[in-house]
């Protein structure tokens, strides 16, 4: 039975630590579908965390927290949008920018809340459903935000190819001269799909500081703005695939994490191991630091096995991607 619990935990834990990188990931999606590489999710997912927390605090509401993390989310691309697509900065350039001024910012204003306690956002139990053996725990007893990321999976899919105003997005993303010469805003569908990847990275941010670890410390994204960029890619611009990318990652973060605190019997398993292999693996068990690396090291490895095939990414790639629009030319 302790083997049979684990396994629901690891599962559950794969849940929720995927759910912030399914927000942040769908966002960056819609942004790249319109042709706009933005960089800055971790900036915006970490403005976003430090808002909704220093909300959450300040009313008792989660709710409101998570609010505030979405408008300061939008906030953030905001200034991006602006300096691309009125300015015409470069895209790469300035949303590296605007990574390092969310770390900056968030971790100013957040100086005075860190180590804050705070009820977060608790798990719903769905009456009768949450107590179906083995179903009722991985699916049916979760807080409010997993089930919300399930839903915007289901809705990005249906806007993006069962909607004139998706087919209209994502032909802004193939050709924008085109989209212009028949008669639509480009930067007006660029800005707003901006503002969408903005506030679902403030929501992943909030997913973070408000129920994955419920408080607030600096830099706790821990570079997961860089793997929800990264499982755009991974997902070849496909949101169902999103969600594979994204419990992905949040499953080997977990497993790390469940050997680590197995050490002592992974260990005497792996014993039979012949050195010097057995050894090199039962240093890496025993180093968190190590361990802590295997999820974007796993990442990593998968990236690179998708880029072998360079004509599948062009095909599903926005053809427009980071090209600047200038609409009198």
């Amino acid at each position: 039975m302790d083997g049979f619990e684990t396994t629901i935990n690891i599962l559950v834990g794969t849940i929720r630590a995927g759910t912030p990188l399914v927000f942040a990931a769908l966002g960056e999606l819609i942004t790249e579908k319109a042709g706009v590489l933005n960089l800055g999710v971790e900036g915006m997912m970490l403005v976003g965390a430090v808002s909704g927390f220093i909300v959450t605090v300040l009313t008792g509401s989660p709710y409101l927290g998570i609010l505030a993390a979405i408008a300061a989310g939008v906030l953030m691309a905001l200034i991006f949008g602006g300096l691309t697509q009125f300015l015409l900065t470069n895209q790469v350039a300035t949303g590296l920018a605007l990574t390092i001024f969310g770390v900056g910012l968030s971790a100013f204003i957040g100086l005075n809340y860190i180590g804050t306690p705070i009820q977060g956002l608790q798990p719903i139990a769905i009456p009768g459903l949450s107590e179906i053996p083995v179903i009722g725990p991985l699916l049916f007893n979760h807080d409010f935000l997993i089930y919300l990321s399930i839903a915007l999976l289901v809705l990005v899919s249906w806007f993006l190819y069962k909607t004139r105003a998706g087919l209209i997005l994502r032909a802004v993303g193939e050709s924008h001269d085109a989209a212009h010469a028949i008669g639509y805003s480009v930067v007006k569908i660029r800005l707003l799909a901006i503002m969408f990847g903005g506030g679902m990275g403030g929501l992943a941010g909030a997913y973070l500081s408000l129920v994955y670890t419920p408080q607030w410390a600096e830099n706790m994204t821990a570079g997961r703005g860089w793997i929800a960029l990264a499982l755009v890619v991974f997902a070849t611009w496909r949101p169902a695939r999103v969600l594979i990318g994204a419990y992905l990652f949040g499953g080997i973060t977990i497993l790390s994490l469940h050997v680590q605190a197995a050490g002592d019997s992974v260990s005497s398993a792996l014993s039979i191991i012949p050195n010097p292999v057995g050894e090199w693996i039962l240093a890496v068990i025993n180093s968190s630091h190590l361990l802590a690396t295997l999820p974007y090291l796993a990442t990593v490895v998968v990236l690179a096995l998708i880029s072998r095939d360079a004509t599948k990414i062009r095909l599903n790639a926005p053809a427009s991607l980071g090209r600047p629009f200038h609409p009198g030319a």
